[in-house]
């Protein structure tokens, strides 16, 4: 569903992605883990189509999204949910306006049709009680889950999450990590998650990849992870001060 070959990313001077390969799989939950600036969000937004590369190629089911044009970038846009790490909910609506605002924009569906899809969402992300709260009288969690919402009433073929654990309390976190399973059962969508949670990304992964100096040292599936031999992701995710990464 999802390809890089070879990409390489420059940002500020720095190699961010270094001729990075990977392939992710139609219906897969695909982890990334690594060090805060390694490259793993700058990964979500070339799927996403929101950064090109300097060099190399980034297939989304097949086609090329760098360097294509505006009108394929849109369509392939269209079968992409973006969950942001902060939720990006627009602050003067409500939740459940936030929610609908996708569909109300694109004028696709006729009022009642909208709202009904609109609740069914509310009640998936078990959220009809802050249906009419705004975004700065509701918890983190409730963010994340109505950015979320916001997401699925689109029916996107792939979701990109930016950590969607960070800053959650531990029962918050296994409720996201609940949905984002329930989803991957009932829907068949195609997930890439990027975390430094390593019980969600454990929780959720069908494999997990590290990303470290701008490539892909090691791609498993998360039991292979948790027992992993290579002393680099041994470390990051044992949280160990000892080894070779270097704590700066």
């Amino acid at each position: 569903m999802i390809e890089f070959k070879n990409v390489t990313k420059i940002l500020n001077g720095t190699k961010v992605l270094d001729n990075l390969s990977l392939r992710i799989e139609r219906g897969e939950t695909f982890v990334i883990i690594g060090r805060s600036g390694t490259g793993k969000t700058v990964t979500l937004k070339h799927i996403a189509g929101l950064l090109e590369p300097e060099s190399g190629v980034v297939l989304v089911d097949g086609q090329q999204m760098n360097g294509s044009s505006k009108r394929q970038k849109d369509n392939l846009r269209e079968k992409i949910g973006f969950v942001f790490q902060s939720g990006a909910l627009i602050n003067w609506m409500t939740v459940e306006e936030n929610i609908a605002l996708p569909l109300v924009e694109h004028k696709v569906l006729p009022q009642d049709e909208i709202k009904k899809i609109v609740e069914e969402k509310l009640d998936l992300l078990q959220l009809t009680s802050a249906r009419d709260r705004m975004p700065a009288e509701i918890s983190g969690g409730m963010k994340k889950r109505a950015s979320l919402a916001r997401v699925l009433v689109r029916n996107p073929e792939i979701i990109l999450y930016d950590e969607p654990t960070s800053g959650l309390d531990p029962v918050m976190s296994s409720l996201i990590n609940t949905i984002i399973n329930q989803i991957k059962k009932d829907q068949h969508i195609t997930q890439v998650v990027v975390t430094h949670d390593m019980e969600s990304a454990y929780a959720v992964g069908d494999r997990i990849a590290m990303l470290y100096d701008g490539s892909i040292i090691q791609c498993d599936v998360p039991e292979a992870i948790r027992t992993t031999a290579n002393p680099i992701v041994r470390q990051f995710i044992s949280g160990s001060l000892e080894g070779p990464i270097e704590v700066l």
